[in-house]
């Protein structure tokens, strides 16, 4: 037999509702606040995550999917959503419609990393894009879509952290800051950290190793070298949050793992899933479209991870609404009962009523266990009785009663009562 690959996972039919939920409830929170769809290719060219996400995160350097195709192209299976996105954007000419053009998608995404709980190597995200939003006032809208999304799916106890980690013309003076007071303690520090000490810097404060995390929380806060704009940035976002009862946290380490960002980064987060508790994080990347060879044109966006979030709503109890069961079930008892059967069932599917038959011939004790099983809140019969009289038996499944219906009456009979 010939297993699953390592770190992805089956969805099987049992199981689809609570996908169906998620994915639902994103759909429409998206939909309150104005976004449309956009879907991108599995795969792009590699260089544009290479350029795009950045050569110094842990996503370019350990976890790309990447191959040579049949025209020895290099091919990447895209390990987040944004970069294509951007490359939709530029190469399809979005820049001269309406802005800001607010987005999402829902997409598969794939990373090379050591599978644990909400985090495989196959997952999906939920993500959301506005380009053309250059105010804090867009910053607080995702936030705010982020935490309207959360709360339709019910997760309680989850904490947002935001902080401003300055733009491309006050960060360098912060990033010689922050390598001043490290430097000293680069040899008490991971391999990593070193590597990142001359290219990203501000990398290092994401480090999760027990010895780089006791240094860190002495290292100098970017609030203190923003420039006047982003400044003003950021305390406007506090303002609109504050103003609409919004609770966080401002976390001076909070950098996010993807080079792209600029001014605003956050997370909302859960200790329902132990250490790896992000639910949802994004922020600002004001330069990434014009990176890529776009024009200039401001962006704020995040992605959650669904694994996560059912993980989320697994861990503390959140019970997943099931989706409505069949409605009918139309069992045949002899071989022109089953042609009758098939009819029906036809015919009440076209006046959208959920509609099953026997497709293995059945007795027709089987056909009621089946039935059950499926959750049929009907079975209608028919047999030679039936067919002589032109009439349809009619078995409620909840209290077991019978009547009998019609035949030209049955699809009215159900319609009055699904």
């Amino acid at each position: 037999m010939i297993n699953i690959p390592k770190g992805t996972k089956d969805v099987l039919p049992a199981e689809a509702y609570k996908w169906h939920f998620v994915e639902n409830t994103a759909r429409r929170i998206a939909a309150l606040y104005g976004l449309k769809e956009i879907r991108t290719p599995t795969f792009e060219h590699t260089e544009l995550f290479l350029r795009g996400v950045g050569d110094t995160t842990d996503i370019v350097n350990k976890e790309m999917y990447t191959f040579l195709d049949k025209g020895e192209r290099s091919i990447t299976l895209k390990p987040e959503g944004t970069a294509g996105v951007v490359r939709a954007f530029i190469e399809n000419g979005l820049a001269g419609g309406a802005l800001p053009l607010k987005m999402y998608y829902i997409t598969p995404v794939f990373r090379y990393e050591r599978p644990q709980a909400g985090r495989l190597r196959e997952h999906h995200q939920f993500g959301v894009e506005i380009f053309g939003g250059k105010g804090a006032e867009t910053d607080a809208e995702v936030i705010l879509l982020a935490r309207d999304y959360i709360r339709a799916l019910g997760v309680e106890g989850v904490e947002l952290h935001i902080n401003s980690i300055g733009c491309k013309h006050c960060r360098p003076r912060y990033n010689e800051a922050l390598k001043a007071y490290l430097r000293p303690h680069l040899a008490e520090m991971c391999p990593t950290c070193n590597a990142r000490f001359e290219k990203n810097p501000l990398r290092i404060l994401d480090c999760k190793e027990e010895a780089c995390a006791k240094i860190n929380a002495n290292a100098p806060r970017a609030e203190e070298y923003l420039c006047d704009e982003c400044r003003e940035h950021f305390a406007k976002l506090k303002q609109i949050l504050d103003s609409c009862g919004v609770r966080y946290t401002v976390d001076p380490k909070l950098v996010r793992g993807l080079d792209y960002y600029s001014k605003t980064v956050f997370e909302f987060s859960s200790t329902a899933i132990g250490s790896q508790g992000t639910v949802l994080g994004g922020g600002r990347y004001d330069t990434l479209i014009e990176n890529l060879g776009g024009p200039s044109v401001p962006a704020v966006g995040f992605g959650s991870g669904i694994e996560r979030m059912l993980l989320v709503l697994e861990n503390t109890g959140k019970a997943i609404p099931a989706e409505p069961p069949l409605s009918v079930y139309v069992a045949g008892l002899d071989e022109a009962g089953r042609h009758a059967a098939f009819a029906l069932a036809d015919e009440l599917r076209q006046a959208g009523i959920a509609a099953d038959i026997d497709h293995a011939a059945r007795s027709v004790k089987a056909q009621f266990k089946y039935a059950g099983k499926l959750g049929a809140r009907y079975v209608v019969v028919i047999g030679q009785d039936e067919l002589a009289s032109g009439e349809c038996t009619v078995k409620h499944m909840e209290d077991s009663a019978s009547e009998r219906v019609k035949r030209e009456e049955i699809v009215a009979y159900f319609t009055e009562r699904i």
